[in-house]
């Protein structure tokens, strides 16, 4: 058990008013609704995390990123802190596929008032972040 926070990232991409979610297979939370996003590397900028997370995710460009939110997942259950900033894409090329399907079972476009359950605590925030905006 790390008595460090790691740092993640995610991505919002929307589409005709719906987000992109991706079922994630392992912890943190096996089986949500999640952001694509994962890992920052040693030497990373988070926002180039978030870019390459998405492309090696769905294969798709995200683009125009800015700051959305940050999320803290704290479960002292197994000894997680993530900390993860979240960008908005202004854009994306590219169809979204599975690329990584020993890490994610499905993906899906979800209206934000008709999210699927369950959803992940950075997919949950970020969501509510959106919501603000409007």
């Amino acid at each position: 058990m790390s008595r460090e926070p790691r740092v993640g990232c995610g991505v919002v991409l929307l589409k005709d008013d719906a987000i992109l979610l991706i079922r994630r297979k392992r912890e943190p939370e096996a089986g949500c609704w999640s952001l694509p996003g994962g890992k920052v590397d040693w030497g990373e900028p988070s926002m180039a995390a978030a870019a390459r997370e998405t492309a090696e995710e769905l294969g798709v460009q995200a683009e125009g990123l800015t700051l959305l939110c940050v999320v803290d997942l704290i479960d002292q259950g197994d000894g997680a802190h993530w900390v993860s900033p979240v960008y908005l894409a202004k854009a994306f090329s590219g169809e979204p596929r599975l690329m990584e399907p020993h890490k994610h079972a499905a993906f899906g476009w979800f209206a934000l008032d008709a999210l699927p359950a369950p959803l992940a605590s950075s997919a949950a925030v970020a969501a509510q972040a959106l919501r603000a905006r409007s």
